[in-house]
Formats: structure tokens, sequence, C-alpha cells
């Protein structure tokens, strides 16, 4: 497995998480057990790949039995959504676009209806609460407080932030790698082993 060591970007992220969730008080419900966020497929990168493999091998060796539990749980997520997988299903990826086009205008709206209802194969069913947290990715750490999205708006968890004014909001914004730090080390992946694009979860965790 390719040695990356993203452990300062993970820091930074989490210290803005933290950050965000002090000005926020009350108004950001995030709680172990609420799992809102843990339905519905979407993209990780991937470094975030590459933390969730390491992370589920590690835990291999402490805890056999609850890493066998997730690697059912990827299997049997695969088998309901590789038939409808927007992407190539032989490694999982996302497709790559240098620009508009008709062509990702309809993968988009594939992929925003694609596995909605799924629910990630990393979460303890019995419990609610993921089972590789402290490996989880980038976007499930940046998730709930309000974090610009790509049209320039402020998006936040739907649970969260009631009764909230657009100025309340804005104040709590998380900014989560200012630095792009990101970025640089997904470069460094690539030029190490040639990995690029995004994946989903289920598919990073394949046997």
């Amino acid at each position: 497995m390719p040695k990356i060591d993203d452990s300062a970007l993970v820091q930074i992220v989490d210290a803005a998480l933290a950050d965000s969730a002090r000005r926020s008080g009350d108004l950001l419900v995030c709680k172990p057990g609420c799992f809102q966020c843990c339905v519905g497929v979407f993209a990780i990168s991937q470094l975030d790949a590459l933390r969730l493999r390491a992370a589920l091998d590690a835990l291999e060796s402490t805890d056999a039995e609850r890493a066998g539990r997730i690697r059912s749980r990827v299997a049997e997520s695969l088998a309901r959504i590789s038939p409808e997988f927007p992407g190539d299903a032989a490694s999982g990826l996302l497709p790559e676009f240098d620009g508009p086009s008709d062509e990702a205008d309809a993968f988009e709206a594939a992929f925003d209806v694609f596995a909605n209802d799924e629910v990630c194969p990393v979460l303890d069913p019995a419990t609610g609460i993921c089972d590789l947290y402290a490996a989880r990715p980038i976007p499930c750490r940046t998730f709930g407080p309000p974090v610009k999205n790509a049209e320039g708006g402020l998006g936040v968890c739907e649970l969260c932030f009631h009764g909230a004014t657009s100025e309340q909001i804005a104040a709590c914004e998380m900014h989560p790698d200012p630095e792009h730090l990101e970025e640089r080390l997904l470069a460094e992946l690539r030029e190490e082993t040639g990995a690029h694009g995004q994946t989903i979860i289920s598919y990073a965790l394949r046997g």
C-alpha cells in the first residue's frame, strides 16, 4: 500500500470542524447515533480511499470480527448498487471531465439519483456509529457545518441551523482546507502510484 501521510490534512480539517462547532453552539446538532449523512452515495478522493483501506486492514489485526462485518456489508452493498453504478464498475472510478459538457451534465444527473437510499457499509447498523470513524473521508468530516458549495453558497445539514438567520450561518462557516493541502497530496499520490479520480466507499473497500 502506498505511503502518503495525510495526517496533517486530517488535523487541519478536524481543527476547522472543532472551530466551526464552537461558533455554532446549539445550532449544530450532529452527535453519535445521528447518521442521516451516512445514507446516500457520495464521491470520495483517492486519499480518502487509501485512508479507509489502511484503517480496515489495521482493524483486521485488532478486531477481525468487526472488520469481517464491514467487508460483508461492502460486498452486500456492491451487489445492490453495481448494476446501476454510473462509473467504471471494474475500477470503481467515477468519470472525469475537463469542463462543462453534455456528457458531464448527464453524469451529474445520473449520480444525483444514484443509490440515494444506500447506507454506508462502514456504518454499524446496530449502533448508528461509523466503524472507521478516525479514518472517515473528508466529505464526512465537513458535513454539517456551513461549507461553501460549488455555486458559492453555504451548504448545511438539513437537521442543523433551524431558525438561524443567513448572518448566523455565515458566522459559523467552516474553512476546511484553506491552504489546499489535499490538492497537493492528491498530486503526490498520483505521481507515486498513478491513482487518480474519485470513487465511492463501497468500491474503495472492495476486497
